[in-house]
């Protein structure tokens, strides 16, 4: 039997990167897809006859809105989010804002207006970054984003404790997307671009997506019924290490 069958789960971010492939291996996996992005084309070219909504979710009116439509739902993978670099006396305060606003408030508003729409039993998980679990230069408003997402997911586990719903953080350490892709087309030497991103975890290489959808396909399935309040790093060994 498929590990979410039967489930329905909600996935923002869906448009592009992490989102996107992880949204088609649920599907795989047997998972009734809602996808949430700003970019309904983008959804749509995802899985063509999902179920899509096109909103901000860092939108407090938005995700409201939304919510008053959304059926039940079985689970969330939350992994929409942006990246801005810069030292701390470096970030204008709207970048700053606007870190926050993607990569906390966002998931934040989702939580607080679609929890009462998750089972009893539900599992959500969220997507942080192993950078937020270690400080490196020149991410820092992105650092302390994500390090406020982590713990969301450790109150989350414990409020909605009582509803048997669980909630875990994963930490991606570099991985292989188009948006990395496109990053390092940009730079003056891709290859070695691409070696330095490879060379921060001891195995040498950059993770793919679908090595982190297998991880939150776990999370969301049955078989990790015990595991909440987690914030699991998935780096190549990074955190381990470094």
């Amino acid at each position: 039997m498929k590990p979410l069958a039967g489930k329905r789960i909600l996935v923002t971010g869906a448009g592009s990167g992490i989102g996107r492939a992880t949204a088609r291996i649920f599907e795989e996996r047997g998972a009734e897809l809602v996808l949430v992005g700003r970019r309904l084309a983008a959804l749509q070219e995802t899985l063509p006859g999902a179920e899509c909504a096109a909103f901000d979710h860092s939108d407090d009116v938005a995700v409201a809105d939304f919510a008053k439509v959304c059926a039940s739902l079985d689970g969330m993978f939350l992994a929409a989010g942006e990246l801005s670099t810069g030292s701390v006396e470096g970030t204008s305060a709207a970048d700053f804002d606007a870190m926050i606003a993607s990569n906390l408030r966002g998931p934040w508003l989702m939580a607080h207006h679609l929890g009462p729409k998750l089972k009893d039993g539900a599992s959500v998980v969220l997507v942080g970054s192993n950078i937020a679990l270690r400080a490196i230069p020149d991410s820092a408003a992105y650092s302390v984003a994500k390090a406020g997402l982590h713990m969301l997911a450790k109150v989350l586990a414990l409020e909605w404790a009582p509803r048997r719903i669980r909630c875990n953080a994963m930490a991606p350490g570099p991985v292989h997307t188009s948006m990395v892709d496109s990053r390092l087309a940009s730079s003056t030497n891709p290859a070695e671009g691409l070696a330095r991103l490879a060379d921060v975890n001891p195995l040498k290489r950059l993770g793919t997506e679908a090595e982190v959808a297998a991880l939150a396909v776990h999370l969301l399935s049955d078989e990790s019924a015990w595991t909440t309040g987690c914030v699991i790093p998935i780096d190549g060994g990074a955190d381990a290490v470094f």
